[in-house]
């Protein structure tokens, strides 16, 4: 989707509506408010609020995530895949935000089919990024030939997705956390834990 400055700005002000208050404090009323715009030029921006609700999740998608320090795989598969799902965890201010905005589209997701659409593919592509990756594991020697790459895969992302949506109204001491999440990747990977 091709968003003109002004949308993107209104989305990315939206956005930072749905981390505070929820995807129902979206209005046109409240973004021209929180944006210092006029409310007619955000209705002009935005045509629909259906309009603004596929801005957002096109800005939301193009948001530089976050993730491990070192390439994939390094040092070993297994610590690359507990540091990803570490990395993306709603642990600070950023990655909460990131983590609701998620929630709200997912949430948005059973009623939007282009949204639904948008995230399932997403997912698929991801599952099979870290499929490759842990295939690569298995043919370097790290991980037992007993794993299912694919079904790994989906549990890893199952993990990362579950913990960050348990994480918003539940945290846990990041010590505790990380060893939870360290014993739950080598559990997928048929691994000791570190």
């Amino acid at each position: 989707m091709e968003l003109t400055d002004r949308q993107r700005e209104l989305a990315e002000v939206a956005l930072g509506i749905v981390a505070a208050d929820g995807m129902a404090a979206v209005t046109f009323r409240s973004v021209a408010a929180a944006s210092g715009w006029s409310l007619g030029a955000v209705q002009k921006a935005f045509a629909a609020k259906d309009e603004m609700y596929a801005a957002m999740f096109a800005t939301l998608r193009a948001t530089e995530g976050v993730g491990p320090r070192n390439p994939p795989g390094q040092p070993t598969v297994q610590a690359w895949l507990t540091e990803l799902v570490l990395t993306i965890l709603p642990l600070d201010d950023r990655t909460r935000a990131l983590t609701i905005q998620g929630a709200a589209f997912a949430e948005r997701a059973a009623q939007d089919s282009a949204v639904g659409a948008a995230i399932a593919t997403s997912d698929h592509e991801l599952r099979g990024l870290l499929a490759a990756l842990i295939a690569k594991g298995q043919a370097d020697g790290e991980i037992p030939d007993s794993v299912s790459p694919a079904t790994a895969a989906w549990g890893l992302l199952a993990l990362a997705q579950g913990a960050a949506s348990q994480l918003l109204y539940d945290r846990v001491d990041e010590q505790a956390l990380t060893a939870l999440v360290r014993a739950s990747v080598a559990a997928l990977l048929h691994r000791p834990t570190p």
